[in-house]
């Protein structure tokens, strides 16, 4: 009898011992994102990616249900090189322009990899540039223009902002495809060098729209085309760069929104949805319109596709103009 109870006992002793293990091995359902803030890094205040992230985060914010720091950081590389080495979780976003791509074509060494530290989550919007020129050039068109500088060669010079910047860019593109020989002359800003051009010192740049339209409208600039693709309500009345005697040329900023290199899927994809979802809001797209800026809202394979495709683009353009930004 005694033998009976003791085995008993043991018996229930060991059904009390394995239980909790047999709980313990059924898998643990991870927990919904976000389940705390995110922070979404971003340039110096003022610029159009820092803009770019303050319109965003609100609208992010109310779909995740957690509050969308905006953090900024100083400068690109900064930035970049932060949310590269960040936790893949998703908790770590970064708005940038078209420049994370570009820059590390024009210098030797940066400290991240653009198609392999990160993950794209969705093209935010992209901004044209606009030809113009001093009105005392002889050219009303592109064809003209062109004609111009192939009988002056070297002669007619093109201001910028900041050597590498779209304006530039978009100016040696313009020389790249129009097989032209015009001299370039960098600025610290793009309104500097609008001032010089307004005083006839230069003769010529691709500034943002904002940046031109108050001058091409006061009659101290002349507008010949934009840029983009298409016309564009930002710059009202002008023609295509790619209608006007050059086919195929295209040069815009871009915004971009990214998080670190494998995050979850799961986790990019709801990001997108919700960014995406706020950005097609009418509201939303007008404040983007106020600062110059054409929603796109993309997925997030079509914002890599458009990563490659610039990079070998642009790549030619920086290699034949020899920029370097060591």
């Amino acid at each position: 009898m005694m033998l009976r109870k003791t085995l008993h006992l043991i018996g229930l002793l060991s059904a009390i011992v394995l239980l909790p293990v047999g709980w313990a091995s059924q898998p643990v359902q991870a927990q919904p994102f976000p389940t705390k803030p995110l922070r979404m890094l971003t340039a110096e205040p003022g610029g159009g990616s820092d803009v770019a992230a303050r319109i965003i985060a609100p609208g992010l914010s109310a779909g995740l249900g957690q509050p969308v720091v905006v953090d900024n950081r100083g400068g690109g590389m900064i930035i970049a090189e932060i949310t590269a080495r960040a936790p893949a979780d998703g908790y770590t976003l970064l708005t940038y322009s078209s420049s994370l791509w570009l820059i590390p074509l024009m210098r030797t060494h940066t400290p991240y990899d653009p198609l392999r530290d990160y993950a794209p989550v969705t093209l935010v919007g992209s901004s044209p540039m606009v030809l113009v020129t001093h009105p005392s050039v002889a050219a009303t068109t592109v064809k003209e223009l062109i004609a111009l500088a192939k009988a002056k060669p070297g002669e007619l010079n093109f201001a910028s902002g900041p050597s590498g910047a779209i304006p530039h860019l978009s100016a040696e593109l313009f020389k790249f495809m129009a097989g032209i020989d015009i001299v370039h002359v960098p600025f610290k800003g793009v309104g500097a060098a609008v001032v010089d051009l307004i005083g006839g010192r230069t003769q010529l740049m691709m500034p943002n729209a904002s940046a031109a339209l108050p001058h091409i409208k006061s009659g101290r600039l002349r507008g010949l085309a934009v840029t983009s693709a298409q016309p564009s309500t930002l710059a009202p009345g002008l023609p295509t760069m790619a209608a006007s005697g050059l086919p195929g040329y295209e040069s815009v900023a871009m915004y971009a929104v990214f998080t670190p290199a494998k995050t979850p899927a799961a986790v990019i994809q709801r990001l997108n949805r919700e960014i995406v979802a706020h950005l097609n809001r009418v509201e939303v797209k007008d404040k983007f319109l106020g600062v110059s800026t054409d929603i796109i809202a993309s997925t997030p394979q079509t914002l890599t596709d458009t990563m490659r495709s610039e990079m070998a683009r642009m790549g030619n353009v920086i290699k034949a103009a020899r920029i370097r930004l060591e």
